[in-house]
């Protein structure tokens, strides 16, 4: 089975996160697609990260009806920061029989060289790269060439943004899943 892994902060996730995984269902690019919830990215301030387990919520929250949509907490038993070949290795030994891939978008291709034992992780396992505005997709593909870069639509949505918004009290259902949207209201989550 081939499993594409979807690392992120998701804080919180969006329907950009949500169309991209669909994607990669529909296009028969991976049997299943896990999101990674990363407690801590080294490579990422962490201002305004809400706690892992609060994030982890809502993606479960995003996900409930698509089967082969699943949440991973593999992290959260790890050592802080959490880099991405360890829990590579990790979920190798834990499921030997799946084909693990990366999903990444072309902000962090073209940093890939500052990941930690980025050649080990292009040399062990499939890199599918997704277009992000403002990246260049031929820089990818002329520096690493044996990364798979795919023709998805953009998904021109921030968490940031998203984050922004809601601390003004401005409307951000069309961002969210209604029960991300809802959860986020009830608990008054990115009100400062």
């Amino acid at each position: 089975m081939k499993i594409g892994l979807y690392f992120g902060s998701f804080n919180p996730v969006h329907i950009g996160h949500l169309s991209l995984a669909d994607y990669l269902i529909d296009h028969k690019l991976v049997d299943e697609l896990w999101f990674v919830v990363s407690p801590c990215n080294p490579l990422k301030q962490q201002s305004g990260l809400l706690d892992e387990h609060i994030r982890l919520k809502m993606l479960n929250l995003a996900i409930i009806e698509k089967e082969k949509l699943k949440c991973s907490d593999v992290e959260f038993s790890m050592p802080v920061p959490s880099y991405t070949i360890d829990t590579l290795a990790v979920l190798s030994a834990r499921f030997p029989d799946f084909q693990f891939s990366l999903i990444i978008g072309s902000d962090n291709a073209l940093i890939f060289e500052r990941w930690k034992n980025s050649q080990e992780i292009i040399d062990r396992f499939p890199v599918l790269v997704y277009p992000r505005r403002g990246y260049d997709f031929e820089q990818v593909a002329s520096r690493f060439p044996q990364m798979q870069l795919l023709s998805t639509p953009y998904y021109d949505v921030s968490s940031t943004e998203i984050r922004q918004n809601i601390s003004e009290n401005k409307d951000v259902s069309e961002y969210l899943h209604p029960a991300v949207y809802r959860y986020v209201l009830e608990n008054g989550l990115y009100r400062h």
